[in-house]
């Protein structure tokens, strides 16, 4: 399905972001899909020690309930040498993996089968076969997700995502500190009164951290990337926003060797289209240097940025303006000052957006039901899907010509899905229009 091989080929994406800078004596090459005959999707990938991959998901065909964590470990030419599935009878999701020093792996996302509230921060350690070694959540009462984990270097944990059940506002960015046994050592929340999240987390050189994500709470816009420094017991340093007057989101950060950051996300505000990759260069204070955008007339999006050895940045996401298909994987790289000096990108042949197809929804957020309202080119077929931030298909509607189509927050199967954002996609004679919508429980 589309958005199975969009998420894994995200994910493959990131993995280059990742190889690139260092050289190989031979370059492996190879395509592989995984899974079984319902919705299956990864999230994150990265090299083991061993020259193979681990792949961490989601799946809907193994495992014991609607969705569950979905572990894939590979050889070097993505061959699969094992996959395990965690979680319960109800709506689990994995989205984020590492290796960790002892050879295993730690990975994270949300849980709906265990834990204390409707859904959970979820955390799984398991030994170098992933067999688990233990297992623990963390949250309260509502809906708490974890979207990025990384092992810190005393052996123990970082986590960000984000949390209904504490913080000041709608929802809020959420940070965990956890010892080598995942005991929870320290949790923070950072934002306002509006919605903010975390999606990205790094140690810095200090012992502190550094989180990206997006806040409807303060900047310029509807949405903004959010910049959060804290120390090394998560009391902040600093926060900035980056963004204009519309939805812009910060997606993946890393520290670079001035002591500044690199962070990449979506522009709505800026660029040449629909959204664009954003690119954003700051100092070690958080303060703009420059920034950059990059794609076409269409939806363009950046998931991953890495700093190259020859002080440049490779960045991996995904394009609509590009390519040969409805979505590809979408790598630029560039000099130290954010600039592609020649482009390899050909526009496609026809339009991507027609004038008269587009959707809003209304209320946004919602907690039990929401409007989607309809644009359409007449007598087009037309096909409405709903997907996580993590890019899986969590539901199709069916698409008449009401001018309103209901989504009641449930998946293909009617369970509740989680709060957090979401997005709706209307395809329609291969055009297509989307939209963010937000869900709290």
């Amino acid at each position: 399905m589309y958005h199975s091989r969009l998420a894994f080929a995200l994910a493959m994406a990131a993995l280059a972001a990742i190889l690139l800078p260092s050289p190989l004596p031979a370059q492996i090459t190879f395509q592989r899909t995984y899974g079984g005959p319902n919705s299956d999707a990864g999230s994150e990938v990265r090299q083991t020690t061993d020259g193979g991959y681990i792949v961490a998901g989601s799946t809907s065909s193994f495992g014991a309930g609607s969705s569950d964590f979905y572990l894939i470990k590979s050889d070097t030419n993505g061959d699969t040498m094992w996959t395990r599935t965690f979680g319960g009878r109800l709506y689990d999701q994995g989205g984020s993996v590492v290796p960790t020093t002892d050879g295993g792996y730690i990975i994270t996302g949300v849980a709906d089968s265990l834990g204390a509230g409707d859904y959970d921060v979820y955390l799984i350690k398991t030994d170098a076969d992933g067999d688990t070694l233990w297992t623990r959540t963390y949250g309260g009462d509502t809906c708490d997700w974890g979207m990025s984990v990384r092992q810190t270097d005393d052996s123990g944990y970082i986590i960000t995502g984000s949390t209904w059940s504490y913080g000041a506002g709608l929802y809020d960015l959420y940070l965990v500190r956890l010892s080598v046994s995942g005991d929870t050592l320290w949790t923070r929340t950072y934002g306002g009164a509006g919605g903010d999240e975390g999606y990205s987390v790094q140690q810095t050189s200090d012992g502190g951290f550094i989180i990206a994500g997006n806040t409807w709470s303060y900047g310029a816009g509807s949405a903004d990337v959010y910049l959060v420094m804290t120390d090394a017991f998560g009391d902040t340093s600093w926060t900035r926003t980056y963004g204009g007057a519309e939805w812009d989101e910060g997606c993946s950060v890393q520290p670079t060797s001035d002591g500044g950051y690199i962070v990449t996300g979506t522009t709505n505000s800026f660029g040449a289209g629909g959204s664009d990759v954003y690119l954003i260069k700051t100092d070690s204070s958080g303060d703009t240097l420059w920034t950059k955008t990059f794609g076409g007339a269409d939806n363009d999006r950046g998931s991953s940025v890495q700093q190259t050895t020859d002080s440049g940045y490779i960045i991996a996401g995904y394009t609509s303006s590009f390519g040969a298909g409805e979505s590809d994987v979408y790598l630029i790289k560039t000099d130290s000052m954010g600039n592609v000096a020649v482009s390899v990108a050909e526009p496609r042949t026809g339009p991507t957006r027609a004038p008269a197809l587009s959707l809003c929804c209304e209320p946004n957020p919602f907690r039990t039901r929401t409007a989607i309202s309809l644009q359409l080119t007449a007598d087009s077929p037309a096909e409405l899907a709903i997907f996580d931030a993590s890019g899986r298909c969590v539901r199709t509607l069916t698409v008449n010509r009401a001018p309103c189509t209901v989504w009641d927050g449930k998946d293909e199967l009617g369970q509740p899905l989680p709060s957090g954002a979401y997005f709706a996609r209307l395809d329609a004679a291969g055009q297509h229009a989307s939209t963010r919508i937000v869900l709290q429980r």
